[in-house]
């Protein structure tokens, strides 16, 4: 019995030092006790920082996949970057010169003057990004060298995009046009039409869509990258030295009076990177061209 007794006894201090042991243990070492609560100055930048948003109008490809690419960068320099994109030529610039988005890359500066001179617009460009060559693509017939008495060619009918595919075609000596025309030329001004083809005249997103109708479509080239076409499927196309390529580039572009804004700045930048002239390199193989 008194075994019995020590035992219990024994087991008794040996439950309340253990459970003394416990305490002591929940108690925070000096290094490990919460810290008091730091002052907004003492606290390092928070990534979760509200970042400054920035709107950008664009046609779907290549703009808007460009634009993804800086989504980071942007990032980075405090600003969010929400693209919202566009089938349309008219809309995009619509909603920067009523102030809802602030800016717009889907354009060339011909058709931006063009625009705000029939809509009183106040849109300005910014910064030249890329270009897109024009490009004879094939239909009926791939040879531009061997065409047939009385082809058909599909071109654009706006009215910068025909004059440079009626020059295009004039580069590879299928038409002549007045010399005066330039980069104002319709079908109205061809004075030589040695293999009298016939220039079908249909908006530019419609083009790609008479392919196995005409024996050749000339093509801008998001249309022709959407329609499943490489710029090494065409059989000719502006090259970068040309007046047409240096005067098309697609350029971003914001309301008069924020050219010099931070937004506006941030995004030159941006689109402007050598890591956007690479992927646009790597991307494109040559259907899209970046502007030094």
């Amino acid at each position: 019995m008194k075994k019995i007794k020590k035992v219990l006894l024994l087991a008794l201090i040996l439950a309340l030092a253990v459970s003394a042991f416990g305490c002591a243990n929940n108690e925070p070492a000096p290094s490990e006790q919460t810290p008091p609560e730091q002052t907004p100055a003492d606290k390092a930048p928070s990534g979760d920082a509200k970042l400054t948003k920035i709107t950008v109008a664009a046609s779907s490809v290549p703009h808007a996949e460009i634009l993804e690419q800086v989504k980071s960068d942007l990032a980075d320099k405090g600003f969010e970057l929400e693209v919202i994109e566009f089938s349309d030529y008219v809309q995009p610039n619509m909603v920067v010169e009523a102030g809802d988005i602030d800016a717009n890359f889907f354009q060339h500066k011909p058709y931006l003057d063009n625009f705000n001179e029939e809509k009183k617009t106040n849109i300005v460009s910014v910064a030249a990004v890329h270009y897109e060559p024009l490009g004879v693509y094939p239909g009926k017939s791939d040879d531009l060298s061997n065409i047939p008495d009385g082809a058909a060619i599909a071109v654009p009918n706006d009215t910068t995009n025909e004059a440079r595919a009626l020059l295009l075609l004039e580069a590879n000596g299928i038409i002549r046009i007045k010399e005066e025309a330039g980069l104002t030329a319709t079908k109205k001004d061809i004075v030589e039409n040695p293999h009298n083809v016939d220039i079908v005249e249909l908006e530019a997103a419609q083009v790609a869509r008479v392919v196995a109708e005409t024996d050749f479509v000339v093509l801008n080239g998001n249309y022709a990258l959407e329609a499943g076409f490489n710029v090494n499927d065409a059989l000719a196309k502006e090259e970068q030295e040309s007046e047409a390529a240096q005067t098309y580039a697609n350029i971003l572009c914001v309301k008069k009076g924020n050219e010099e804004t931070e937004k506006t700045k941030a995004l030159i930048e941006a689109l402007k990177s050598d890591k956007v002239k690479q992927f646009i390199s790597d991307t494109y193989e040559g259907a899209v061209v970046a502007i030094d």
